[in-house]
């Protein structure tokens, strides 16, 4: 409950912020909506091969206006996809809820000062699979397991109106794993639950942990040729109180490819690295590592703009 009161007055006082003299603001709004398809189909095929089936759901939406020496800016970024491989069941290969709310006033020319919310997390349980069925499989993620709430104050350096660098030097941020057994494995960074010689539970694990730091955000959004579009974002964040030479990175890029005004193709490809998050590799090796995801799809796309 307490970690909602905070997201809820984080979203209130940007709402009250930004909303100022919202009569006479100009708004500009974009949103744009894709779902995504691909299939492999085999019969009597002498190679050999398994059928696959992959649907992916993308939602991006943008609302913000520059008025006078005041600019508030919010971006919320919605994804979902299953995929199916042979006889497996259909298993999770995109989830992301991503909401970034920036307000600032002008300080000079190019530069803001800029107040910043953010929030992360995933939509459904995340799976790994030890085993080839999928009666084997692990539990390692879930909806607010990991949720991230970071709020933070610092300047807006913004060059050109698709590109943008902000810095803050007093961020907090708070790590939010909701799913208690997670939370007793201490999985992504909170104090794991302590047990009694005899395996007994003696405390069930944290489902919070906040840290305090420093903060850096670059934006660039464009068209950088007809029917070509990129957006990427890079993410630091560095604690102050624990271990402040580890650096969390969070590198996210989309290529959107129109071919008309129905269809569409996306090339994602997402890097993070936390300290916090031991990973296991194929020897059976544990500890932090780059993580690395890519994504090719093609289909259906409809955008929405002022």
């Amino acid at each position: 409950m307490r970690k909602i009161k905070l997201l809820a007055l984080g979203l209130i006082f940007f709402s009250v912020a930004g909303a100022q003299d919202e009569a006479d603001t100009a708004w500009k709004i974009n949103s744009d909506i894709s779902l995504m398809f691909s299939q492999v189909s085999f019969t009597n095929w002498a190679a050999g091969g398994e059928n696959n089936i992959i649907m992916n759901g993308f939602f991006n939406f943008y609302a913000g206006y520059i008025k006078g020496k005041s600019k508030w800016e919010n971006m919320l970024t919605l994804a979902y996809g299953q995929s199916k491989t042979g006889e497996r069941e259909f298993r999770k290969s995109e989830d992301k809820i991503d909401f970034l709310s920036t307000y600032g006033l002008k300080a000079a020319d190019k530069w803001y000062y800029s107040a910043n919310l953010n929030f992360k997390s995933q939509f459904a349980s995340g799976y790994e699979y030890p085993f080839e069925t999928d009666s084997g499989k692990v539990k390692i993620s879930n909806f607010l397991a990991p949720g991230y709430i970071s709020v933070g104050v610092g300047m807006e350096y913004r060059p050109y109106e698709y590109m943008s660098f902000y810095l803050s030097p007093a961020t907090i941020r708070w790590i939010i794993v909701q799913d208690q057994d997670l939370a007793n494995a201490g999985a992504f960074g909170v104090d794991p639950a302590e047990y009694s010689d005899q395996g007994e539970l003696i405390k069930e694990g944290e489902n919070v942990k906040q840290e305090l730091g420093a903060y850096f955000r670059f934006l660039f959004v464009k068209d950088i040729v007809k029917n070509v579009n990129i957006s990427t974002k890079l993410e630091l964040f560095s604690d102050y109180l624990k271990d402040p030479q580890n650096i969390d990175v969070n590198w996210d890029t989309m290529i959107n490819f129109t071919v008309n005004k129905w269809i569409a193709a996306n090339f994602g490809l997402q890097m993070i690295y936390d300290h916090d998050t031991p990973i296991v590799d194929k020897d059976g090796n544990i500890g932090p590592r780059t993580q690395i995801k890519e994504l090719l799809s093609i289909g259906i796309n409809y955008k929405i703009s002022n």
